[in-house]
């Protein structure tokens, strides 16, 4: 009966072991360099194309460490959607998480997050001037905009706003 009860343990244990190392998944939500390291400077090793699957093995910030069929590297969080491609809905569900309005509390209560960002990242967040100008560097005008969103095949889509909350 003790040996029944460690066999049982034991692959308890393995059976744990497999799932917490089973590797996430992804889908390319756009064409995207995979780069030998987690900058946007780096080096790029091999190019992702619009719904490739990849194998997520690490974070790093803003980037995920994944392998693909076509290399393995880094490539920009927002580029690589989590799970398989989903058929249909909104594009910016997996970019964005959005709740609004709390129930019970009396209060009403906004958040927004972007996903990669961790409560202690956001804790130790420091204002910092220079990466607030670089960010501003990379506007661009109306026009340009424009112009990308037509090369993009990208389409403009009205939507009602959602009730005020009384």
């Amino acid at each position: 009966m003790k040996i029944l009860r460690l066999g049982m343990a034991a692959c308890l244990c393995v059976l744990m072991l497999a799932n917490a190392q089973a590797a996430e998944t992804g889908v390319a939500l756009k064409a995207d360099d995979i780069r030998a390291e987690p900058f946007g400077d780096a080096k790029a090793v091999a190019a992702l194309a619009l719904n490739d699957k990849v194998e997520i093995l690490g974070k790093n910030g803003g980037w995920l460490q994944v392998k693909s069929a076509k290399g393995k590297g880094w490539v920009r969080m927002l580029s690589i959607r989590k799970g398989d491609a989903k058929k249909g809905g909104n594009e910016a569900a997996g970019l964005l998480s959005m709740s609004s309005g709390r129930a019970g509390t009396g209060k009403v209560v906004a958040t927004t997050g972007i996903r990669g960002l961790g409560e202690e990242e956001l804790k130790a967040a420091k204002f910092n001037a220079e990466e607030v100008k670089l960010a501003e560097s990379y506007a661009v005008s109306k026009v340009d905009a424009q112009q990308f969103a037509n090369a993009a095949k990208l389409v403009a889509r009205k939507f009602d706003h959602l009730p005020e909350v009384k």
